[in-house]
This record gives C-alpha cells, sequence and structure tokens, in this order.
C-alpha cells in the first residue's frame, strides 16, 4: 500500500510537471493585456520588455469611453448575453426534451437536420439572414434584432437531448402514474436534474453571444446600439488608434467570462463529463 501511494505520488506530481508549464504559457498572453492595458501607447510598442502592470488604465479607460462610450456598449453586451442565454438554454431544453423523450412520425429526420446544420458555417446563412430580418421584418438596429435570430442553437438541442436520454424513463413513467401533468415533469423532475448540463451549455452560449462581432456588426448601424466587441473593433482604422484603450477594452471583455466561469465550474465540468458516464 505504502509503494502505491508512492507511486500515485510521482504521478501527481509528474503530471502537475506537464500541466504547470503549458498553463503559464495559456495564461500570458491574458496576463500580457492586463499589463498591455495600464500602459499608454508609447510604452506599448517600446523595446523594452516589461513584464509588470503601470499606472496608466484610468487614462486608457477614459480614452475608450470618449471613443465609444464603452460603458453603453458593455451594458448591451451584458444585457444581449444574459436574455440570449436565458432564453436560448429554454429552447434548446424544451426542443432537448421533446426529441429524446418523444415518439412521433420523422424525429429522425428532425434530429438529421438539425446534426446537418452543425456543419454549415454562419457566413452561409448570415446574408440571408439579414435580409429577413433588416429588410422584410424592418428589426434592424433594435434589441430584437440582436436577440432572437441567434437563438436557434443545434449544438445546445443535441446537448440537451442528449442529457435527457441518459435519464432513466422509469422515473418519469412513475411520475406519469402519478397523475403528473407533462409540463410539470419537464419542469420539476428533467430540468433540475440537467442543472449541470444546462450550466455548461449556458456557458458555453454565453461566450459565444459576448464574443460575437459578425452579427451585431451587420445588424445594427446606430452608435447607441454597438456592443462591445463591435465598439472596439470601430477604433480599427481611425487616423489614430487608442491601443492602450483597446486594451483596457479587451481587458474588460475577458474579466466577465473568467468569473463565470469561475463561479460555474463545478457545474460546467459536470455537465461535459456527463456523456462520458450513462
Amino acid at each position: 500500500m505504502k509503494s502505491k501511494s508512492q507511486s500515485n505520488r510521482l504521478k501527481v506530481i509528474a503530471l502537475h510537471a506537464v500541466l504547470t508549464p503549458l498553463a503559464i504559457i495559456w495564461l500570458f498572453p491574458i496576463w500580457m493585456m492586463m499589463v498591455f492595458s495600464t500602459m499608454p501607447d508609447y510604452g506599448i510598442f517600446s523595446p523594452e520588455i516589461v513584464l509588470w502592470p503601470s499606472t496608466n488604465f484610468i487614462e486608457n479607460f477614459k480614452n475608450l469611453q470618449a471613443d465609444t462610450d464603452f460603458v453603453r456598449a458593455m451594458f448591451i453586451s451584458v444585457v444581449v448575453a444574459s436574455v440570449y442565454t436565458f432564453l436560448s438554454v429554454l429552447l434548446t431544453s424544451m426542443a432537448g426534451w421533446a426529441l429524446a423523450r418523444y415518439r412521433f412520425v420523422g424525429r429522425s429526420v428532425v434530429i438529421a437536420i438539425i446534426l446537418g446544420t452543425i456543419t454549415l458555417p454562419f457566413a452561409v446563412v448570415v446574408i440571408p439572414q439579414f435580409i429577413m430580418v433588416a429588410r422584410e421584418f424592418k428589426l434592424a438596429n433594435t434589441w430584437v434584432a440582436l436577440i432572437v435570430p441567434p437563438l436557434f442553437n443545434s449544438l445546445g438541442v443535441l446537448f440537451m437531448r442528449q442529457a435527457f436520454t441518459m435519464m432513466p424513463g422509469e422515473l418519469f413513467d412513475a411520475a406519469r402514474v402519478e397523475g403528473v401533468k407533462e409540463r410539470q415533469i419537464f419542469l420539476r423532475i428533467a430540468l433540475p436534474l440537467a442543472r449541470p448540463t444546462m450550466a455548461a451549455l449556458a456557458i458555453i452560449l454565453f461566450l459565444a453571444s459576448w464574443n460575437n462581432y459578425l452579427w451585431p456588426l451587420l445588424i445594427n448601424s446606430k452608435p447607441g446600439m454597438m456592443t462591445a466587441p463591435v465598439a472596439l473593433g470601430s477604433l480599427i482604422g481611425l487616423t489614430k488608434v487608442s491601443w492602450g484603450g483597446i486594451m483596457a477594452g479587451a481587458m474588460l471583455l475577458t474579466a466577465p467570462i473568467l468569473i463565470v466561469f469561475v463561479f460555474l465550474q463545478r457545474h460546467f465540468i459536470a455537465g461535459i463529463s456527463a456523456g462520458a458516464v450513462k
């Protein structure tokens, strides 16, 4: 037993010896982004290698705010990402529940079509989607245009379908025998059991919406409706580019994602690894 314990300890040490340098390499660009966000523009392009933060973050943020009204853009991004995540998780959960637990004609075809849409790049559908939303529905520069068109998520539907398929059917059959309605079975039994999967999906969807650049850029032409990534992108190409402001904005864009992951990492890991156990 003692030799086995020592062997396990050596494996753990070897694993950490390999993963620690990889973690440092992965975190180094994020650290340098934070460092650059605290430096003036001339310091960013200085030939000297600086690895520690400076004191110019407030000035960089003031320049960023003056150029883009970044606080408003951040507010729009937070609202859009939060509402989108909530609605998309709810809709994909409902679709996944129907595909996992109900038998109907054409179910296999529906699943195949949903699976096939994953292979389509967004560039293929973005122009028809833009024409439909902006010209036919006349919803350009609105909250609806930012949130509703991307709601359908094929990966989310299949993700939730897998989670509901792995649940024991006898549990739901027993609830039906007791007279529990289908809506209550879904809301009070299925969804609580799928909470880790929903948390993992919520992180993925929130990140996708938070980083979405192309669709908000196309559908909104008013400066007052810009999301944060579009606001940062608008600084590129001007006569004077505030690189310190861009780094400050990038740091502020990264922080919410890190916070969300830290608070939900337990559910995220449980949801991702749920498919490995049946």
